[in-house]
C-alpha cells in the first residue's frame, strides 16, 4: 500500500535509460535495475542514521524514480524507523489495516552531492557489467568463428585493437603472423579464440591458428560448406606453410581438386588473405603410412613402416636426394606433417639404411660383437635405451658411426652424438675406427 507519490519535475530519467541502453546495447530493464540500486545505496548512506527500510521503484508512466520508506502498521509504534499507526497510516491510505505495509514517499531531492555521484558511479558500474555479460553471452558460442573487422589503434607490445562494429576485441602481437602487417583502418578477418567474463578485453582474436585457413577454405569452396569435403586436419607455421588434409564424401569429387580450384583460384585466394603464407593441400587417409607419404610431400616417398602402433612411431624411407626436402628447412616440413598425422615419424636415407644393413651383415659373419651392455656405466641409461631402440646391436655399430648422422637419427646434439661415439670406441680398444665422413675425421682430430 503506497500513499500520493511525490512529482519529481527534475528527473528526465526516461530519456537517459532509453539513451543509455541504445548506446550500450543492453536491455533497458538492465539499466533500470542498476538505477534502482543506485538510488537505494545512495539514499541508505545518506540517510544511515533514520534505519528505514528504503525500497525504489522506477515509474514508466512518468519516467520518475519514485523513493519509499517501508513501514509496518502497529497497534501501538515501539520502533518510529520501520513502524506507523494504525491512525497515521490511514490518513495515509485508506482503509489500511494491522500488519499492512505502508510505503511512504520521500523526497528524490533529499540526495546530496556525494550521494549523487555514488548514484552515478554505482549505475555506471552496473551498465558495465551488464555490457560484459551481455558480450559474453553474444560470443562465448561462436569460439573458432571467423569474423571481419577495421584496425582502429595499436597498443603497447604490438596488440592490436579491432573494431567489430558493436564491440572492440584483441588481436595479440602473439597470434597475429610474423608476414603481416597492418594499418589504423586497415579492414581484417580473424578467428575468435577465446570469450572472456572478467576485466580487460573480452574478446581475443588470432590469425595464427589453423582454425583460420580452415575457416577461409570454408568460404572459398562451395564442396566444404556443403559437406561434400572435409577438412580431417591442418597444421601451421604462422607466416611460412601450411599443411591441410581434405577428404570426400562424394567418390566422384576430387577433394584436392575442389580446394586447389580452377587453375587454383580458390587456394590463390586463401594465399592472398594469409599475405604469401604457402598452403599444401594433401589427400586425407585412414592408414597412417599412406597419410604420412603425402604429407610429407612435395617430398617422394619410397617406403614407410609402421614401427610401434601403440607409441604412434612411423618410419619413413627416402631416397638420399630427397631427404633434405623430406625435412624442409629447419625441420619444417616433417614438423608439420607429424602435426598433420599426429604420428611421430623418424626420415632415412636409402644409403643410411644400406649402411646400416650392411653394418648388421658384417656382425653376423664376424661372429658376433660388443653388446651395448657395456655402455651401462659410462652412459646414462636413457642413452643406452636409445641407441637400442634405433636399431643398434653393438658397441662396433656405434663406433663406426658418422657424428652428423649419429645425431640426426637419435635427435641429439653434436656434443651428445660425439661423447657417445668416444665411449663406444674407448670400449673397442681406444683407437678411433675410420669415420664414415671427413667432417667428422677432422672432430675427431680436434
Amino acid at each position: 500500500m503506497r500513499g500520493k507519490s511525490m512529482a519529481n519535475p527534475r528527473s528526465p530519467i526516461a530519456e537517459s535509460i532509453e539513451l543509455l541502453s541504445r548506446e550500450k546495447n543492453i536491455d533497458p530493464e538492465a539499466v533500470i535495475t542498476a538505477l534502482k540500486e543506485a538510488i537505494r545505496r545512495a539514499y541508505e548512506k545518506q540517510f544511515k542514521a533514520t534505519g528505514e527500510d528504503i525500497d525504489v521503484e522506477y515509474n514508466p508512466e512518468t519516467g520518475q524514480i519514485e523513493i519509499f520508506a517501508r513501514k509496518v502498521v502497529v497497534e501501538q509504534v515501539t520502533d518510529p524507523a520501520r513502524e506507523i499507526s494504525l491512525q497515521e497510516a490511514n490518513q495515509l491510505v485508506e482503509g489500511a489495516e494491522v500488519g499492512d505495509i505502508v510505503e511512504i514517499p520521500r523526497p528524490f531531492e533529499g540526495l546530496g552531492r556525494i550521494a549523487a555521484q555514488m548514484a552515478k558511479q554505482t549505475i555506471m558500474q552496473k551498465v558495465r557489467e551488464a555490457e560484459r555479460q551481455r558480450i559474453y553471452e553474444e560470443y562465448v558460442g561462436r569460439v573458432g568463428e571467423l569474423v571481419s573487422g577495421f584496425v582502429k589503434r595499436f597498443e603497447k607490445k604490438g596488440d592490436m585493437i579491432v573494431d567489430l562494429g558493436t564491440v572492440e576485441a584483441l588481436l595479440p602481437r602473439s597470434e597475429q603472423s610474423k608476414a603481416e602487417r597492418y594499418s589504423v583502418g586497415d579492414r581484417i578477418r580473424a578467428v575468435i579464440k577465446e570469450v572472456n567474463r572478467g576485466a580487460g578485453h573480452q574478446i581475443i582474436l588470432s590469425r595464427t591458428v589453423p582454425e583460420l585457413i580452415m575457416r577461409l577454405f570454408e568460404l572459398e569452396v562451395p564442396e566444404i560448406y556443403d559437406g561434400t569435403v572435409q577438412i580431417k586436419a591442418c597444421a601451421r607455421d604462422p607466416g611460412e606453410r601450411a599443411k591441410i588434409a581434405v577428404a570426400s564424401s562424394d567418390p566422384d569429387v576430387d577433394p584436392v581438386g575442389a580446394c586447389v580450384g580452377m587453375k587454383g583460384s580458390r587456394v590463390q585466394a586463401v594465399i592472398r588473405e594469409l599475405h604469401g603464407e604457402k598452403i599444401d593441400i594433401i589427400e586425407w587417409s585412414e592408414n597412417p603410412a599412406k597419410f604420412a607419404a603425402s604429407a610429407l610431400s612435395p617430398a617422394r616417398v619410397n617406403r614407410v613402416h609402421i614401427v610401434d602402433p601403440v607409441a604412434r612411431r612411423l618410419e619413413v624411407i627416402v631416397d638420399d636426394d630427397q631427404l633434405s626436402l623430406a625435412i624442409g628447412k629447419q625441420g619444417q616440413n616433417v614438423r608439420l606433417a607429424v602435426k598433420l598425422v599426429g604420428w611421430h615419424i623418424d626420415i632415412r636415407s636409402e644409403s643410411e639404411l644400406k649402411r646400416e644393413v650392411a653394418a648388421q651383415m658384417e656382425q653376423l659373419v664376424s661372429g658376433g660383437g660388443t653388446p651395448l651392455s657395456a655402455l651401462e656405466g659410462r652412459l646414462p641409461e636413457t642413452m643406452v635405451e636409445q641407441l637400442k631402440a634405433k636399431g643398434f646391436a653393438t658397441v662396433e655399430q656405434i663406433a663406426s658411426s658418422d657424428v652428423d648422422q649419429l645425431a640426426e637419427k637419435l635427435d641429439w646434439s653434436l656434443a651428445q652424438a660425439t661423447e657417445v661415439r668416444a665411449a663406444a670406441q674407448a670400449i673397442v680398444g681406444e683407437r678411433p675406427l675410420e669415420p664414415a665422413s671427413s667432417a667428422s675425421a677432422s672432430e675427431e682430430r680436434s
